[in-house]
C-alpha cells in the first residue's frame, strides 16, 4: 500500500501544548472556576435588575396562601385555638388573617376573620391569648373568635379534602377596607 503520512489539520502550523503536567491539570480547572465565577456574576447582575424593576404591589404576590394539610391544621386548632396569620397582603397590619375550624371534620368547618373586632374599626387590632379560642382587643376587651370581623373577600379553600388554602383575590387595598 502506500505510505502514510501525517498531515497537520491547522494548516501546517505547530497546536501549542502545555508541557508540564501541572499546567495541564491545572489549566482546565482553573477555566471552569472562571466559567462558573461568571456566570454566577451575570445570575446576580439579573436578579438586580429583575429587583430593581419589580413594583411591591404587583401580580406577582401570591393570591392564594397554602396553609397546609387539613388534618394537621384542624388539630392544631383544636390544640391551641384558632391560627392569626399576620397581614399576608402589606405590612400594615390591618389585614391579618385569624383561621378557625369547628366541627370533627378536618374538611369543613373553616372560617377566616379579619384580626380586629365587628363591632370596631380595622385599627383596633386584637391579639389571640394563647391555647384558647378568645382574643383580646385594642381596648382590653377578651372576645371570642366568632367576635372578630368576618371578611366578605377572604375566605378559606379546602382541595380534594386534603389542602387548606386562604383564598386573598378579593383583597383590595388596606384604604378600601372599613
Amino acid at each position: 500500500m502506500g505510505d502514510w503520512i501525517p498531515t497537520r489539520h491547522n494548516g501546517g502550523m505547530r497546536t501549542p501544548r502545555l508541557r508540564s503536567p501541572l499546567a495541564r491539570a491545572v489549566t482546565p480547572v482553573a477555566g471552569g472556576i472562571v466559567f462558573f465565577v461568571l456566570f454566577f456574576l451575570g445570575l446576580w447582575a439579573a436578579a438586580i435588575v429583575i429587583n430593581n424593576r419589580a413594583d411591591p404591589t404587583s401580580a406577582i404576590n401570591n393570591k392564594i396562601f397554602e396553609v397546609g394539610k387539613v388534618t394537621s391544621m384542624a388539630k392544631a386548632v383544636d390544640q391551641d385555638g384558632p391560627i392569626l396569620f399576620p397581614d399576608l397582603k402589606s405590612p400594615d397590619g390591618i389585614r391579618s388573617v385569624v383561621l378557625d375550624h369547628t366541627g370533627t371534620n378536618p374538611a369543613t368547618g373553616w372560617q377566616v376573620y379579619y384580626a380586629y373586632p365587628a363591632d370596631r374599626d380595622a385599627s383596633c387590632l386584637a391579639t389571640h391569648i394563647q391555647s384558647t379560642r378568645t382574643f383580646k382587643d385594642c381596648e382590653g376587651r377578651t372576645i371570642s373568635v366568632e367576635k372578630l370581623m368576618p371578611p366578605n373577600e377572604v375566605r378559606p379553600i379546602v382541595e380534594n379534602r386534603k389542602t387548606l388554602y386562604i383564598d386573598l383575590r378579593g383583597v383590595t387595598s388596606a384604604t378600601t377596607l372599613p
